[in-house]
């Protein structure tokens, strides 16, 4: 029984899929993060672009 809590307790197989996993968890909480500030900044652009066009002024 020794022998086999042994084996298992040297076995990282499933410690590097679950690293490789909080890797791509981290990696896509980076691009949701980037996209929406992308997102929010292109929204002021085109709102800015609207009132300029409506107001016939440039800033």
């Amino acid at each position: 029984m020794t022998k086999i809590f042994a084996r298992f307790m040297k076995d990282e197989s499933g410690a590097t899929a679950i690293e490789y996993g909080l890797i791509a968890a981290l990696i896509s909480v980076a691009l949701i993060t980037g996209a929406t500030a992308l997102g929010s900044s292109l929204d002021q652009k085109f709102t800015d672009l609207s009132t300029t066009m409506d107001t016939g002024k440039a800033p």
